[in-house]
């Protein structure tokens, strides 16, 4: 055990501050560039004992909260400190793929919130228990408010003790997914299975009480008061259960906006993974779209939305799992350009075919920094040029960013491709 006193230079991949200890770079959570700390290193736990001389970029966390919560790891930071460390990021991990140069200036898209979020819940000594868990551990945290949620969320923790109480007689551990749209709070309960009539009564009652849209226990609806929708673009469409949306509001424009300029001139588009067509809905509007997607409750959410809005583009859809069965190399070269948009695991099979192919562009999102460039590596190293990366932060307070890069294929490698190819 040894105290020593150390200067933090940075920040570190997962929030925690850096600097140059008596034995190599020691990383030291709630602590930021700047600071001068105090530090308690046991083996390679170091604890943070004191902040000797406070960064001038220090502020007080805007959460009572923080240093237990998990949801987020940098609040002590002003903003241009935290933006700056975010961008960071981006331009270390694509130095071994483009010129850091191609990086452009971080977006905040926080906007007015999170309007999407999963709040867990767990019975003890008979009491339900709503929160988050600890940062680093499986230990619950309780919460009664979360200052980085839309107002629609506002109430989310005592609406989620409300609705896991009725449920309290199995005792099993609940994910409640909530979700903030236009008509209302939808639920979505996770870990627990088929309801009684009695229950879906008290359910009922809970909804009118709280004034939610709608309440689902693993995508089968119980109570429904309100058809739940948002607007994608122009676009009206109706949410299944527990449906993903990207996680502000400011957020899904910022980067639907992103996309639909990147993808320029192109006649025929691509947009794989596409979910309920947060891309492919504003492509429609201009473009033929050809959306791919797994999940069959998204995927018709999709079509029905695009079946009922005039003046679109042809736009169709397809069920299909793109991690077993990707677009082949054939497929894809019907396409102009290809919009994908993955789960954090990644497009692996999907971009190693895109690497044979003659497809001219590729706009690839991602909210996983470190599978982006696996995939964008596979791309550059079969001809594509990555010309640009945007950032987008609407994962306030956390180390998530998300990411739209823009590829090209190489004029003389395309006409090479296309000759192999017939």
């Amino acid at each position: 055990m040894a105290n020593f006193r150390l200067h933090i230079t940075r920040f570190g991949a997962k929030g925690d501050g850096l600097g140059e200890g008596p034995d190599g770079i020691v990383f030291v959570p709630r602590s930021i560039p700047g600071d001068v700390v105090l530090v308690n290193r046991v083996f390679d736990d170091p604890q943070l004992l004191a902040i000797e001389t406070p960064s001038p970029h220090r502020v007080p966390p805007m959460c009572s909260y923080f240093g237990e919560c998990g949801g987020c790891v940098v609040q002590e930071a002003a903003l241009p400190t935290y933006l700056e460390w975010k961008r960071g990021l981006v331009l270390d991990a694509i130095k071994p793929l483009a010129s850091t140069e191609i990086v452009q200036p971080i977006i905040d898209a926080h906007g007015l919130g999170r309007r999407r979020i999963t709040l867990h819940a767990r019975y003890q000594n008979g009491t339900v228990v709503v929160g988050f868990m600890q940062a680093r551990s499986h230990t619950l945290i309780p919460i009664e408010h979360c200052p980085i949620l839309t107002e629609g969320l506002k109430d989310a923790p005592a609406i989620a003790r409300a609705l896991a109480q009725p449920l309290s007689t199995e005792s099993k551990p609940l994910d409640l997914v909530m979700t903030d749209t236009e008509s209302g709070v939808d639920v979505d309960i996770r870990g627990h299975g088929p309801v009684s009539e009695r229950k879906i009564q008290i359910f009922l009652h809970l909804a009118e009480e709280y004034d939610l849209a709608r309440v689902a226990i693993h995508g089968q609806t119980i109570v429904e008061r309100r058809k739940p929708y948002i607007h994608i673009g122009t676009v009206a469409v109706a949410l299944p259960p527990g449906a993903f949306l990207q996680a502000s509001k400011l957020g899904e424009t910022v980067l639907g906006d992103l996309v639909t300029q990147s993808v320029g001139a192109t006649k025929k588009i691509a947009d794989l993974f596409s979910g309920l067509g947060t891309f492919a809905l504003r492509l429609a509007a201009t473009h033929a779209v050809h959306a791919v997607e797994e999940s069959r409750p998204a995927l018709d959410a999709l079509d029905r939305a695009a079946r009922e809005t005039r003046g679109l583009k042809p736009l169709t859809t397809e069920h299909r799992d793109l991690f077993r069965r990707p677009l082949s190399v054939q497929e894809l070269q019907n396409f102009d350009c290809v919009v994908l948009d993955p789960p954090r695991s990644g497009a692996e099979a999907q971009v190693t075919n895109l690497a044979r192919s003659t497809v001219p562009r590729v706009v690839s999102v991602s909210c996983n920094m470190t599978t982006f460039t696996r995939d964008a590596a596979i791309l550059v190293n079969g001809g594509y040029a990555l010309k640009m990366i945007t950032p987008v932060d609407q994962f306030r307070y956390s180390s998530h960013l998300e990411l739209v890069g823009v590829f090209e294929r190489k004029e003389t490698d395309l006409v090479k491709k296309r000759r192999l190819l017939g």
